[in-house]
């Protein structure tokens, strides 16, 4: 049955993360960067010896589209070797088509993703929890942030409408989808990619798709067109449209004042181009020319 095979290929493939020192340095280096983004928020909040709830780190690190681009791109480590072809590779062809074989690769790389995600989200945890609490309210640490300005000064975006229209672990699992969307999206491109070209091709690819969105900034357009500030809220409202990074941001939503897209909306568009993509790949497969020439034994 397909869906037994398709497993089969997904358990191989996390089988491989055994003693694999590229797994090791792709989460340890994950770690890393959750301790240097959210090391802002602990100082802070140890600076005006405040509180913080637990999840709020991640929040106010990875409400910012630099964060969410940052941790993005550790997964060219993980997924590096895309399609994952290998010594079993021949021996599952034989058995099963390459549509299903690529469904396999599919569900393995939509749970090796969110698996990363998660590790992120308790490391950015586990940064702060030493200054923590568990409940479902915004901290002290927060209503400074938000409300006086200071997020502003220490680069965490706080914004007074994350705080009103939600709570920590609403506000966090939203964020966590959208990161996931953002990041399937990326991974799916690189797939295409790699399938129709090469592996080169998937990598550049994902470059020039995280460049995409860092260049869409409502200030980089700013910069360079020179946009009066009556302006700006035009093309804040089209960057929020047109970047897939910044449809990855939660502040740069509709929340029923102003013409941003909507979460639902973002949702949507994230899974129809992640569909598009996949069934882009499987097509591709058709015709992708297997080498398993230096695989490992």
């Amino acid at each position: 049955m397909k869906p037994k095979q398709i497993f089969a290929v997904t358990r191989y493939n996390f089988r491989r993360w055994h003693k694999n020192p590229r797994i090791v340095i792709t989460f340890c280096l994950a770690f890393v960067l959750c301790f240097l983004l959210s090391d802002k928020a602990v100082k802070f909040a140890k600076e005006y010896d405040t509180t913080m709830q637990l999840v709020e780190a991640f929040v106010w690190t990875f409400g910012d589209s630099n964060s969410i681009l940052l941790s993005s791109l550790l997964l060219l480590l993980l997924f590096a070797d895309m399609p994952f072809i290998s010594s079993a590779t021949p021996f599952y062809l034989m058995r099963i088509d390459r549509k299903t074989w690529l469904m396999g690769q599919a569900a393995y790389i939509a749970l090796a993703t969110l698996i990363y995600l998660a590790f992120i989200l308790v490391s950015t945890s586990l940064v702060c929890m030493r200054q923590s609490f568990v409940g479902n309210m915004w901290s002290e640490t927060a209503a400074i942030l938000g409300y006086s300005g200071a997020g502003q000064k220490v680069a965490l975006p706080a914004l007074v409408k994350t705080l009103e229209m939600s709570r920590p672990y609403e506000c966090m699992a939203t964020i966590f989808l959208l990161m996931l969307l953002y990041t399937l999206l990326m991974v799916f491109v690189m797939l295409l990619f790699n399938l129709r070209r090469c592996q080169l091709a998937g990598i550049a690819a994902v470059f020039a798709f995280s460049l995409f969105g860092f260049l869409l900034n409502p200030q980089t357009i700013k910069a360079i067109f020179k946009l009066p500030d009556a302006l700006m809220y035009k093309a804040n409202v089209a960057v929020g449209w047109l970047s897939p990074l910044n449809q990855a941001t939660y502040h740069m939503h509709n929340f029923g004042y102003d013409l941003l897209p909507r979460l639902w909306q973002t949702y949507l568009i994230f899974a129809m181009l992640i569909a598009l993509c996949f069934f882009l790949s499987l097509r591709a497969v058709r015709n992708y020319n297997f080498n398993f020439g230096g695989t490992e034994a």
